[in-house]
């Protein structure tokens, strides 16, 4: 079995929106939580979804689900006050119904509309071999370390530094270990999965992201995915206007 974990418990401080989260902005006239679940929803190897939404919008979310029939959807759950907390509230939520240890969990950022079908493909066929999946794609930045964000004393190889992505997949022998591990250890807010692990001591597989997966976290995010639909559609307007001469 397979689930994917969706985390969507945010506010989206740096989008700076006072009056709606990030993840329910439309795109192309659609909500982005709306346009990510529908990516796993129409992938046959996906069997269920959890997602974990900010409580007082969960209302709201479920509507979204009924209004745009994404199917799947196994439970809502709330999410925590961090990041972590909600993947973790997910997680739990999973463990329920997704008894098998070998059994998948895709995670993934509820705030990702362009990841791509090859992509959760991928993540897959990476996680039933490894046990872990981390999407990455190399840096093309170079990198510099400060601790104060004003001096520099120290640079790090482009060629060695990775982006992470989602969604990430794991067994859920994996998974919940390591959150099991987590809090005997009082680690409480790595900032991925991925760096859970890492931070336990342990290893991940990488494996090729894709740059186009934009992770909508800043208004230019948005601003760029929202061109991009609109060139696609003009795109699609002018292809049937010209067939229509």
């Amino acid at each position: 079995m397979i689930t994917a974990m969706l985390f969507a418990g945010g506010v989206g401080t740096r989008m700076k929106q006072t009056d709606m989260p990030k993840q329910f902005l439309e795109i192309g006239g659609k909500p982005i939580i709306i346009r990510t679940l529908e990516h796993f929803s129409k992938h046959e190897n996906v069997d269920a979804i959890v997602v974990a939404c900010i409580e007082e919008w969960i209302p709201h979310l479920l509507n979204l689900i009924s209004v745009y029939q994404i199917e799947k959807v196994k439970a809502v759950v709330p999410g925590g006050p961090t990041g972590f907390a909600s993947i973790h509230n997910g997680v739990m939520k999973t463990a329920e119904f997704q008894k098998d240890p070998d059994d998948l969990i895709l995670i993934c950022d509820g705030v990702r509309p362009m990841l791509s079908k090859k992509l959760i493909d991928d993540c897959i066929d990476a996680a039933k071999r490894f046990g872990t999946a981390v999407p990455v794609t190399p840096s093309i930045d170079s990198l510099l370390y400060s601790e104060d964000g004003s001096t520099c004393g120290k640079s790090y190889p482009r060629g060695s530094m990775y982006v992470t992505q989602a969604p990430q997949g794991y067994t859920m022998k994996r998974i919940l270990w390591a959150h099991e591990e987590a809090e005997k250890r009082g680690i409480i807010n790595p900032i991925s999965t991925s760096e859970l692990f890492i931070e336990l001591g342990e290893t991940v597989h990488l494996f090729p992201g894709e740059r186009n997966n934009i992770k909508v976290t800043t208004p230019e995010d948005l601003e760029i995915l929202r061109a991009g639909y609109f060139y696609e559609n003009f795109k699609l307007y002018a292809r049937e206007e010209q067939k229509g001469m």
